[in-house]
């Protein structure tokens, strides 16, 4: 058996004290070795312990359970024993599981298409738990890589969507494309995306072209639609113009590349990497506002300031 049979989770999803309906395997010496079998128990302090430790790559489930693990999870999600912050942490580690093993699928449509749930839970959860929504951004790790990256940018362009009016269906699809905005990163060398400090000009170039590799995936499937083909295309143009790749201004930007500009950028300001130091979410956005507004929809940076308050009062 190979990782290709399997997919990853995190055990902090797992409930503990309750029988679990799915046997929990480990990839050792390059076979994967059952370490939980199906019906046994885990303690909390050993769900804890072994969480604490993980990488993201150390615990998997067979892929033929893939549909029993979604509703073990849902299961959790409308558990009245369960309170909205650890509903928020076990929405968070099981999406970001999942999305791990989608990004790296080679049929984009069919990742997509696997995705939707994903943002289906994501805007229930803020819909029936906006008082936690604040929770999934606040347990996120410390490292900036592009799954957690890419789920944070997904819940403040949904939070500011639904600032701005967006209906259920544009909401869905502004879900994936916020979350599938940096695919193109795939085709990135790992070492410039792991790089601890600065780009060289070279490094800078082959970074630069993300977005279009990143239309270039998306392109391989029909389904995909314009908006989150733009999401990942235009991110990184500006309101003002010197964008790139296209050099667009104003409203030649798509709606979802300006709402994932916003969002990308503020994400990347607040989250640590390993070359600077977060800054504030009110820091953040003043400096967006007073030193690089002209990159944004005004707008919708006045929009994100009451995203941001209402996560904060909540």
């Amino acid at each position: 058996m190979s990782t290709k049979d399997f997919f990853r989770i995190r055990l902090s999803t797992i409930r503990p004290s309750e029988d679990i309906p799915f046997a929990i395997y480990v990839y050792v010496d390059s076979k994967m070795v059952e370490y939980v079998k199906l019906g046994d128990k885990l303690a909390a302090a050993k769900i804890a312990s072994l969480h604490g430790r993980d990488t993201g790559e150390s615990f998997f489930v067979d892929n033929i359970n893939k549909p029993l693990y979604r509703d073990y999870v849902k299961s959790s999600m409308n558990s009245s024993l369960i309170s909205n912050d650890q509903k928020a942490n076990i929405l968070r580690e099981s999406s970001i599981a999942i999305l791990e093993d989608l990004f790296e699928t080679p049929d984009v449509g069919q990742a997509i298409e696997d995705t939707k749930p994903v943002v289906k839970d994501l805007l229930e959860f803020m819909q029936n738990a906006p008082e936690s929504v604040g929770s999934l951004i606040s347990l996120s790790g410390h490292d900036f890589y592009t799954y957690n990256h890419s789920f944070d940018v997904s819940i403040y362009s949904l939070g500011l969507g639904s600032a701005l009016g967006f209906d259920k269906a544009t909401m869905e699809d502004l879900g994936l494309g916020s979350l599938f905005h940096d695919v193109g990163k795939r085709n990135v060398a790992l070492d410039i995306l792991c790089k601890r400090g600065p780009l060289d000009d070279a490094e800078w170039v082959q970074m630069k072209m993300h977005p279009q590799f990143g239309l270039k995936i998306l392109n391989e499937s029909a389904t995909v639609s314009d908006g989150i083909k733009a999401a990942c295309y235009e991110h990184h143009e500006s309101w003002k113009g010197g964008g790139y790749p296209q050099d667009l201004h104003g409203q030649e930007i798509h709606p979802f590349a300006r709402i994932v500009s916003l969002t990308d950028t503020y994400d990347a300001m607040t989250t640590q990497r390993s070359y600077n130091v977060p800054m504030r979410p009110t820091e953040a956005l003043n400096m967006m506002k007073e030193k690089v507004s002209q990159k944004f929809d005004p707008e919708m940076l006045r929009a994100m300031y009451s995203v941001l308050f209402k996560m904060d009062a909540a």
